[in-house]
């Protein structure tokens, strides 16, 4: 004898077709779960809008504890700058980083980091060979790392890939004056004086669609000028005082390393405090004094 499948009877007060959201309207979802108050970084408009009112400091950093430390001295934009090639993985140039490299410490950077807006460095060969290139390097910063917006370097010869980038709602940085990824192709790290060259460059940034643009190592009246023509921020660094923004490598404010570029600023000397340190424990440790002996 063949017997009927039996028909599962739904019962209401099992599986509810409505009930009561927190804000006390119907919904049709059997849950609503339980979310903590979002918390939305600094969006690429909301530093555009800075233009003009507040002048605003910006930090690099490569991992999570020194982002949250940046963050929490009140610096709410953050560079994850090609330079980690230089002051993190031991390179003598920028050249060598790959787009892995900046995923990685982007990656760590954002987990470190609440609100802060985190702009992740294009590095070399990263944009240089189409837009195609330029546009999925940049959605991968943006996709896997968690990056806010990205920065590439270059003037009038890379504004169509900041147009390919930026029509693709992907917020850019411009970056002109002393690029250092092509730095040996020119004067090196000399302060750039060619102002028509210059102003021609920033323009051309900013009318590809950058919502911002770092002028690294430009004459001081260059960069005022330019500050003056731009409806976007200028980040200025070792470019006067005259910028909408500065910005240091992280190592040069905290002096990790013997010695930083002329324009920066040492503000502590953590390289000095991390050696003594660890000298303190070596000597500790040879002494036998640590770790002390609790069982006695």
């Amino acid at each position: 004898m063949v017997r009927k499948p039996q028909r599962l009877r739904y019962k209401a007060s099992m599986y509810p077709s409505t009930h009561k959201a927190r804000n006390g309207t119907e919904s049709a979802r059997p849950y609503e779960p339980e979310k903590n108050p979002a918390i939305r970084r600094l969006t690429a408009g909301a530093i555009k809008r800075r233009k003009g009112k507040t002048i605003f400091p910006i930090a690099t950093a490569y991992d999570a504890p020194f982002g949250q430390f940046v963050e929490k001295a009140g610096i709410d934009v953050i560079l994850v700058g090609d330079s980690v090639g230089n002051v993190v993985l031991g390179f003598d140039e920028t050249t060598p980083v790959t787009v892995e490299n900046i995923i990685y410490h982007t990656q760590a950077v954002t987990r470190g980091t609440t609100r802060a807006h985190i702009i992740a460095d294009m590095p070399f060969g990263s944009y240089q060979v189409s837009d195609e290139d330029a546009l999925r390097s940049a959605i991968a910063f943006v996709k896997e790392a968690g990056a806010c917006s990205v920065k590439l370097e270059g003037g009038r010869d890379q504004a169509q890939r900041i147009r390919a980038i930026t029509g693709a709602g992907i917020p850019v940085v411009g970056h002109i004056g002393v690029t250092p990824q092509t730095a040996g192709l020119g004067p090196g790290f000399k302060m750039r004086t060619h102002r028509d060259r210059l102003i021609d460059d920033a323009q051309s940034v900013e009318a590809a669609g950058a919502y911002a643009i770092v002028l690294e190592v430009v004459d001081h009246e260059i960069s005022r000028e330019i500050t003056e023509l731009l409806s976007i921020p200028t980040i200025g660094i070792g470019s006067g005082p005259h910028c909408d923004a500065q910005v240091l490598v992280l190592h040069d404010i905290l002096g990790m390393y013997p010695h930083s570029p002329s324009f920066a600023k040492r503000y502590a000397e953590i390289g000095r405090v991390a050696t003594d340190a660890l000298a303190s424990f070596a000597q500790e440790v040879r002494e036998k004094i640590f770790p002390e002996d609790t069982a006695t």
